[in-house]
């Protein structure tokens, strides 16, 4: 992703875990504050070492990034999102990621219809 899609610094974390609202399903918690000001979303991932080892971490976070630019247009664009993956995360595949993040972020209200 882009540096710009990417929540990076520890401040930004902390305002969107503070002030964002949060929703989740057995895989994810997901984030969510609203900034008007911005063009696009960005994205801020958590994979705890709870998860596995470092392989295990990175391949979470490379399905989580895929679908996050999969379903880039369906997104909202004015959202920092900080994504917390949980135990289950680690033995799913790239479309099951998918699907999972796609019903929280419709849970939390940030899904746009798609348009045909």
């Amino acid at each position: 992703m882009k540096k710009e899609y990417r929540v990076k610094k520890d401040k930004e974390f902390q305002a969107v875990f503070t002030r964002g609202a949060s929703v989740a399903n057995r895989q994810f918690v997901v984030y969510a504050l609203k900034k008007e000001q911005q063009t696009h979303f960005r994205i801020g991932l958590s994979v705890s070492k709870k998860i596995g080892n470092a392989v295990v971490r990175n391949q979470v976070k490379r399905y989580i990034r895929e679908a996050c630019q999969l379903h880039e247009a369906s997104l909202a664009p004015n959202y920092d999102f900080v994504i917390i993956a949980r135990n289950p995360a680690a033995k799913m595949t790239a479309q099951e990621v998918a699907d999972s993040l796609r019903h929280v972020f419709k849970r939390s209200g940030v899904w746009k219809r798609q348009v045909k």
